[in-house]
């Protein structure tokens, strides 16, 4: 296992350097320049390119931004805050679209689990045909119908969150996002959850243990929902990734100071360095999520952690 995770990781470092490849050399290609102000002549143009060594061949200008990159230094913006350190605006950013999407994250996958567990105790029932709703209805609209609508009736209309994010109330102005991201979670989480629960209680192996005298909260969290989770794992890392990176138009309705909005600007005035940076932010924590899904994986299950030993080890 120890192997197998070493070996991950070189190839999730080798990836990430790819991709920074391939973004400078779509970069490259893209039409115009951080300085497309028609106010600059073409001699000041070959000026600010000199001075952010823009000028330089690619592959020079893509060894010198791994370098400064390895320090912690992605560089400056060229357009939204001229000269600004990178750093500077995602330290300001990120954590805000961290929170927000880490909350979302927690309460959907709670949520997700519980109702999924009722609905297949409660299999062709009620409870399980509204869950079922619950997940059409989550998996349907997207996250923005869910803001919009919670902006409107529990914000303007009760008065009972902030409109708007506040930074002088940080928590309680991320309810309404967290619960509008949260939704399409809850709605994929439950789903999984039911159709994996509804397999697992109607296995051999369960119907053994509860004839054995195994009492049936045991039963279904430790030897059930076990079995359910490597299904429902897989499915969330993808989530969890862009969930936890902001979610542009949520960001947009509740005035949120993420890195969503950010990403798309820099794309608008083409600010190369903020751009290679949040595409960075987003590739590591990918990579990183679907890493510990794996070791998961083996966690969860010892028979998938010694498939891995026998084929890596």
């Amino acid at each position: 296992m120890k192997r197998y995770v070493l070996k991950r990781l070189a190839i999730s470092i080798v990836t990430v350097l790819f991709i920074l490849l391939v973004l400078f050399l779509m970069l490259e290609f893209m039409p115009g320049s951080p300085f497309n102000d028609e106010k600059i002549n073409a001699t000041q143009r070959a000026l600010l390119n000199a001075k952010y060594g823009l000028d330089q061949p690619l592959f020079v200008r893509f060894l010198n931004y791994i370098k400064a990159m390895l320090t912690g230094d992605f560089g400056v913006s060229y357009v939204i805050q001229k000269n600004m350190p990178i750093s500077t605006m995602l330290h300001a950013r990120l954590p805000v679209s961290l929170q927000i999407g880490f909350q979302a994250v927690l309460l959907g996958t709670v949520i997700g689990i519980i109702l999924g567990i009722v609905a297949a105790l409660k299999h062709n029932s009620f409870v399980d045909n509204l869950t079922t709703f619950i997940s059409v209805i989550g998996v349907s609209f997207p996250s923005y119908v869910f803001a919009l609508a919670l902006s409107y009736f529990l914000a303007s209309k009760l008065g009972w969150f902030p409109i708007l994010y506040s930074a002088h109330k940080p928590i309680f102005s991320t309810i309404l996002p967290t619960i509008a991201l949260a939704m399409f979670t809850v709605a994929t989480v439950a789903r999984f959850a039911r159709s994996e629960m509804i397999e697992v209680l109607g296995s051999e192996y369960m119907l053994l243990s509860e004839s054995k005298g195994v009492k049936r909260g045991r039963l279904i969290l430790v030897h059930g929902l076990r079995n359910a989770l490597i299904p429902i794992i897989t499915v969330l890392a993808p989530l969890i990734v862009s969930l936890m990176t902001g979610s542009l138009v949520v960001e947009q309705i509740f005035s949120i100071p993420g890195i969503g909005s950010l990403l798309v600007t820099a794309i608008q005035v083409n600010d190369y360095n903020v751009i290679l940076a949040l595409s960075f932010v987003y590739s590591v924590m990918f990579i990183v999520t679907m890493l510990i899904v794996d070791i998961l994986y083996g966690v969860i299950d010892p028979r998938i952690r010694l498939a891995k030993g026998e084929n890596h080890g």
